[in-house]
């Protein structure tokens, strides 16, 4: 009588059967990853257009730079400030609420700078509705999706969700640059707002908050795990784990680093290169597509810093990157000009490399001083990030309404780099440091 009723219990209780009857085809969760993959893509489309339109802007509307790239850092500190809480909102609301949120405001926030008049609904519009909309599904959307729906090749998956923005880059860029170009502005924000409007179904019909919500385990995992209740406190601990980090010293070092990275890259290079290398008479849809060359390196560049950091110290990992880009800031003033050649070539491809190879060491160097609150304080870090890349984005179109050019925004950035690869060297690694710590697990762990 025992042995008969086990069986029965397994079934009604867990329900292990159903993931073996459910083998043969393709796990739910790699459907939950294409969606995320498509919606990340989607709303990166936004992120592609502001270097886009900044002359546009000032030639239509008579706004200077300086207060076009005020919207634009007014974007991208929403964009960072928000993504330590966008957990707590997945955890509260449920993922597929919350991006589908998020996308309708980026859509909405994107349509409305249509019909703009005023500099002040531009920093609506462009910078406060898209900022918080975007930061929404920052971080947080492609990790909390890989925790919850993968045990097995988390690695492979968060690497690949995190290539998507990369990857929308590499979409956009030369279409939008082409509507620009050849149409206007305008519809080039209308084509953002579709595309951002146009994922909202396949993210509300095909998106699940939880493998429990379709009667699955995750992928790879041995035992079937209940949907767990909605969290009120994420908050609270996002805010406690900066509490904590604040009071040491390497956070500093790690905030002021990855500030300075999102300076030399979102805030000064996607931003202003266009307008920049325009400047110098090179064709926009030209210097856009040079900028899209740079997502199909980023990505390259990525993995193979991951794979650097399992074998040498991620801090010295940090000072390389940084020097090396400082070097290459101060060198790029000489290489605009009106049509591209080899040694802008290099500096494309070099630049995509190394655009966020800072992401692994800093990770890690998170997970070996922080533990368990390592993906937090990565939060913060990132928001550190979105910070200096908004001050920059502000500070680049003030340089070149002050000077004319951007030269001296191009030579600051690479001092700011120098003195990122020294306060890299500064972080000392911890005395108690578990071997093996360090690298694309590191990666995996913190992210998910």
């Amino acid at each position: 009588m025992t042995q008969t009723s086990e069986p029965h219990a397994t079934q009604r209780g867990p329900r292990p059967p159903s993931p073996v009857r459910r083998r043969p085809r393709v796990h739910r969760a790699w459907f939950v990853a294409a969606v995320t993959f498509v919606t990340i893509i989607g709303a990166a489309a936004f992120a592609s257009l502001p270097g886009l339109l900044i002359d546009p802007l000032h030639d239509e509307f008579h706004w200077s730079r300086g207060t076009i790239g005020l919207a634009v850092s007014v974007n991208l500190a929403l964009y960072g400030l928000t993504a330590p809480f966008a957990a707590a909102l997945m955890d509260r609301f449920g993922i597929r609420r919350v991006v589908a949120v998020a996308l309708t405001v980026i859509s909405v926030g994107s349509m409305l700078t249509v019909w703009m008049t005023t500099a002040w609904q531009l920093m609506l519009y462009w910078g406060v509705l898209v900022g918080l909309g975007s930061g929404s599904m920052a971080l947080a959307f492609a990790a909390t999706v890989t925790n919850r729906w993968f045990v097995a090749r988390r690695g492979l998956v968060s690497g690949v969700l995190t290539a998507a923005s990369a990857s929308g880059q590499l979409v956009f860029l030369p279409v939008l640059s082409w509507l620009v170009v050849h149409q206007g502005w305008r519809p080039a924000a209308v084509t953002v707002a579709l595309a951002a409007l146009a994922v909202v179904p396949l993210v509300w019909i095909l998106l699940r908050d939880h493998p429990a919500d379709v009667g699955q385990s995750a992928y790879g995992a041995e035992e079937f795990v209940p949907k767990p209740p909605p969290v009120s406190g994420a908050a609270r601990r996002a805010i406690g784990a900066l509490a904590r980090a604040a009071r040491t010293g390497p956070f500093w070092l790690l905030a002021g680093t990855f500030a300075i990275c999102g300076a030399s890259t979102n805030g000064l290079v996607k931003t202003h290169f266009v307008p920049a290398a325009h400047d110098h008479g090179m064709p926009v849809t030209a210097a856009a597509s040079l900028l899209a060359v740079i997502g199909v390196f980023d990505v390259v560049g990525t993995i193979a810093s991951g794979w650097f950091t399992d074998r040498f110290e991620p801090r010295r990992l940090l000072a390389v990157y940084y020097a090396l880009r400082g070097v290459s800031l101060l060198i790029l003033p000489l290489l605009l000009a009106p049509s591209v050649h080899p040694p802008m070539v290099l500096f494309i491809v070099f630049y995509g490399l190394d655009w966020v190879a800072t992401v692994p060491p800093t990770l890690a160097l998170c997970r070996e001083h922080y533990g368990e609150d390592s993906a937090i304080v990565f939060g913060w870090v990132l928001a550190s990030h979105q910070v200096g890349a908004a001050l920059v984005a502000y500070l680049g179109g003030v340089v070149r309404d002050v000077f004319g050019s951007y030269d001296v925004i191009w030579y600051a950035s690479g001092a700011l780099c120098a003195a990122a690869a020294l306060m890299a060297l500064m972080l000392r690694p911890r005395a108690d440091r578990p071997a093996g710590t360090a690298g694309t697990g590191a990666v995996a762990g913190a992210a998910a």
